[in-house]
Parts: structure tokens; C-alpha cells; sequence
């Protein structure tokens, strides 16, 4: 689990640097530029914390879908079948450059949008925490790659840590943006962006190495059998 966390929180740092091109605009504008120091960096965080919550939900969705897949036997076919997904995904869009693969969400962007617009405009404190949720809410590749890992996880609440992991991951870029945009060089940003395809790699050959019961500690161990599972879950009378 802790290795699990700690590849989250690493993928979080490095594809920060994407957030920022993404969510930087939102953090740029947050009403917090009229507010002394320390009201300033609590109205921050508190924007911070409600965009790791909500990446905390489809962390623990995909954690419980992983968990049916897990009592029914077939966790290593789902981490082998993730992983060699993930790499496809990676062929596509950064070798090839394909950019099929984008889902259309406009409808569900201009809601959002709209709420954090009507939002930002309020110059209040306790609007930031749901600013940032709804931020968290809206889509990103990067981030909906990250709940795969927490699908492979097997469980909602590992799922949940995953995705927080991650969000934390991105926090120091994040702040930085929010107080100065100039803190974090283009070329630094540019350097650390091309990272991105790396730590995705990393991380789908870990999922498949998962799912082949390597015998590896902490990196493919072997997973029990479903009928161990099974018996781990049943009632046992008195």
C-alpha cells in the first residue's frame, strides 16, 4: 500500500506541471488576491482541499469496481488487461499524436464552468473549498489515468488514498501558481511536462506486472486464490 501511495503522490508531482497549464487560469483567478498572508494561503488550501476531495470520489468508485473484480477471481486479469490499456492509450496519444481518443464533455464542462464562474465572482472566503471541488470535477485526461491505478487498487478506501495521494502530489505546483505564476519557469514546466508520458509508462508496467504473480514483494506478489478470497468473506457460525 505505502508504494502504492508513493507512485501516486510521484505521478501527482510530475503532471502538476499539466495542471497548471489546465487548471492555472482558475487558480490565477481565485478571489484571494485582495486578502492579507495568512487569510490568503488559508483560501489556497482551501481550494486545494476541495479539489483533492473530489478526486477522492471516483478514487473510490473505481476502487469498489476493482474490489468486484478482485472476490470474483479476476484481479490479475484486470491489472494485466489496465496496464495494457494504458499503454495503448500512451501509443496513441503521445507517440501518434491521435487525438480521437478525447471524450466530448462540453455539456458537462459548461455546467460546471458556469457555477465556477458565478463563483469566482464572489469575493468570499468559504466559496474557495468549492471552487476547488468543482475544479476536481472537471474532466482531465491526466486525472481519469490516475483512477485506473486506483481501480487495480481492489478497494474503495485504498482507492479513495490513491486518488488523494495523487491530489497531494500536485499541491506544491498548485500553491506556487496560486501565489505566483512566475515562481515556476516555462522551461522547467516544459521539461518536467515531458516526463509525463515516463510516469504513465511506470506505471501501467507496474499494473502489469501486478497481474503476473511475479512473486516481486510489494511489486508483484503473489495474489490468493479465489476460493481463499471467497472463504475470507463468508459467515462463520459460532
Amino acid at each position: 500500500m505505502f508504494l502504492t501511495l508513493l507512485y501516486a503522490l510521484s505521478m501527482g508531482f510530475i503532471g502538476s506541471f499539466h495542471c497548471i497549464g489546465m487548471c492555472g487560469p482558475i487558480a490565477l483567478t481565485l478571489p484571494v488576491q485582495h486578502l492579507d498572508g495568512v487569510r490568503k494561503q488559508a483560501g489556497i488550501l482551501l481550494y486545494n482541499a476541495g479539489r483533492i476531495t473530489a478526486y477522492a470520489i471516483p478514487g473510490t468508485i473505481a476502487g469498489w469496481l476493482g474490489r468486484q473484480f478482485f472476490l470474483g477471481g479476476l484481479q490479475q486479469w484486470l491489472s494485466v488487461t489496465l496496464g495494457g490499456g494504458m499503454l495503448l492509450f500512451i501509443l496513441f496519444r503521445y507517440v501518434f499524436h491521435h487525438t480521437a481518443l478525447r471524450m466530448n464533455t462540453s455539456f458537462y464542462d459548461r455546467h460546471i464552468k458556469r457555477m465556477l464562474g458565478d463563483l469566482l465572482r464572489k469575493r468570499q472566503l468559504h466559496t474557495l473549498y468549492t471552487i476547488g471541488f468543482l475544479n476536481g470535477l472537471l474532466p482531465c485526461g491526466l486525472v481519469w489515468f490516475a483512477v485506473t491505478g486506483a481501480v487495480a487498487t481492489g478497494s474503495y478506501v485504498q482507492g479513495a488514498f490513491f486518488m488523494m495521494a495523487f491530489g497531494l502530489g500536485t499541491l506544491p505546483a498548485m500553491v506556487a501558481i496560486s501565489w505566483c505564476n512566475d515562481l515556476i519557469s516555462i522551461q522547467v514546466r516544459n521539461r518536467l511536462r515531458r516526463c509525463i508520458p515516463y510516469a504513465m509508462t511506470l506505471m501501467a508496467v507496474l499494473l502489469i506486472m501486478r497481474g503476473l504473480n511475479l512473486n516481486i514483494p510489494y511489486i508483484s506478489p503473489v495474489l490468493p486464490a479465489a476460493n481463499d478470497r471467497v472463504m475470507q468473506h463468508c459467515y462463520k457460525p459460532s
